[in-house]
């Protein structure tokens, strides 16, 4: 063979070998018709017509490693159903709990004497909210908020029949015991450190995420069935262990009474969906904000340094190297 048609025939196969390795495991998938028909299009004619066929070697079936474990289908999904992971989830799920639907200023009735123009940690919340949080399917809006207004805060909200604080100066003596985050949020004695805690909440196929925002339903000393394994003390309407907004309701398909499960999830577990658009108490809301804040700051320092910069090659009679 003339060197030249060496030196083509070895570029070409070292070439080959080079792009199949890059492929890793893919290159099993590499036919020995396909190597021979791009060496047929190089001009080189195909090792492999020239040899001998080799003879089949039998091996005995080695066992293959599982596939890699895809992390991202773990994750929580508003879209679907998760599971409880009663297991090994930091927040066990409270299963088969009645759910009634509550909302920002309710007027009180007979089964509902308490009115909700307040929580029991914000004795402005209707104002704060924005308005009365129609609950009347009709005057409410497809993104889960009421037609009349945009809510300052988050609509996905739930009250849990437990309040850790006994006034504005002081706790209750166990809430240091039985809230497991409590030395983590801890400011100051009568500062509640459960008011914007995130919940999931499911029903059926579907999982909803909210923030506790008040307390109820008709009891706030509850602290065996919110923190621990006992059930709702409660036995009223039908032994109802959980509050729900209008939102709440609506993204879930759930009516007044029905039953759900539910537990707590830290900031981190909470997926993308429509329980992160709004609210000044909304996590996500405040951390947009912020970085939004950041980015302008930013740019405004590069844009005075780019003035700085301007200046200074100006007063040196433009001869400054500008950078």
């Amino acid at each position: 063979m003339p060197a030249e048609r060496f030196l083509s025939s070895f570029v070409v196969v070292a070439s080959l070998v080079a792009t199949v390795s890059s492929f890793g495991q893919g290159a099993s998938k590499v036919t020995a018709a396909g190597t021979a028909a791009a060496l047929k299009k190089s001009g080189v004619s195909s090792p492999t017509a020239k040899s001998k066929p080799t003879p089949p070697v039998v091996t005995k079936p080695v066992s293959q490693p599982s596939p890699p474990r895809n992390i991202s289908a773990t994750l929580p999904n508003y879209s679907s159903s998760a599971m409880p992971h009663l297991g090994y989830a930091r927040y066990p799920w409270k299963l088969d709990i009645v759910a009634t639907v509550f909302w920002v200023g309710e007027e009180p009735t007979e089964n509902n004497p308490t009115p909700n123009d307040k929580s029991s940690w914000d004795t402005q919340w209707m104002q704060n909210y924005g308005g009365y949080d129609d609950p009347d399917p009709t005057k409410r809006r497809e993104n889960f908020i009421p037609a009349s207004f945009v809510p300052k805060q988050n609509p996905f909200y739930v009250a849990l029949p437990y309040n850790d604080v006994i006034d504005f100066d002081s706790h209750k003596p166990e809430a240091s015991r039985v809230i497991p985050w409590f030395k983590q949020r801890f400011v100051r004695s009568g500062k509640t450190v459960l008011k914007g805690q995130w919940i999931a909440i499911r029903y059926g196929n579907r999982v909803c995420y909210a923030q506790w925002e008040d307390c109820g339903p008709f009891v706030t000393d509850d602290h065996e069935y919110v923190f621990g394994n006992a059930r709702p003390k409660n036995t009223s309407n039908r032994g109802a262990g959980l509050d729900i907004s209008p939102a709440v309701r609506d993204y879930l398909g759930i009516s007044s009474s029905g039953r759900c499960d539910w537990r707590f999830v830290d900031v981190n577990e909470v997926p993308a969906g429509p329980w992160r658009n709004l609210g000044s108490n909304n996590h996500f809301v405040t951390q947009q904000k912020a970085e939004k804040a950041r980015e302008h700051t930013e740019i405004s320092a590069r844009l005075e340094e780019l003035r700085r910069i301007r200046d200074a090659y100006f007063q040196q009679g433009g001869s400054g190297a500008v950078r």
